[in-house]
């Protein structure tokens, strides 16, 4: 198959999986599931600030200071979602075998999240001692950072599953 017509088939099968995986995230039945995901994050972004003696009150997707008057919300494009569905539409794509594949998912799963919760934490303290610089955090610098992140997976992944499996084949 030409490198042209190879390319053309990943770009339609990564839309395909991107476009579907954002439907199911939107999708009424399963908003729950995606809430109670955000729930759970800002309740890890929480404990972990109290365990670093920080003062943080979580409730749902709400984390707080009320002595300082900061709240914030995790929301959908703040728990990662977004980019680890895209992440996962690339790994998908991408023309290898299952468990390369599940190897993938797996591997951008854990090294988003924890860069994410990360994300979290330090947007939880920018909004407290420094809310001029937190919009450009929120909205460019983290984001960045993360879809920097998913690059890096996608790019090591596709060079350790090139080489798994050229060893499988031989």
């Amino acid at each position: 198959m030409s490198g042209k017509r190879r390319s053309g088939k990943f770009l339609l099968a990564f839309v395909v999986s991107a476009l579907g995986m954002f439907a199911l995230l939107l999708a009424p039945p399963l908003r729950p599931l995606v809430e109670g995901f955000s729930g759970k994050l800002a309740f890890a972004a929480g404990w972990a600030i109290r365990a670093c003696g920080g003062a943080c009150l979580q409730q749902a997707a709400f984390l707080s200071n009320p002595a300082r008057g900061f709240t914030m919300e995790v929301r959908d494009g703040c728990n990662g979602a977004n980019v680890v569905i895209l992440l996962w539409a690339a790994i998908l794509a991408y023309p290898t075998g299952r468990r390369w594949k599940a190897i993938g998912l797996g591997a951008g799963l854990a090294a988003i999240m924890p860069l994410n919760l990360l994300r979290l934490i330090t947007l939880f303290y920018l909004g407290q001692y420094h809310p001029s610089i937190f919009e450009f955090a929120h909205l460019y610098l983290w984001e960045m950072l993360i879809i920097i992140d998913a690059m890096a997976v996608f790019a090591l992944w596709v060079r350790r599953a090139k080489i798994g499996t050229r060893v499988m084949e031989k």
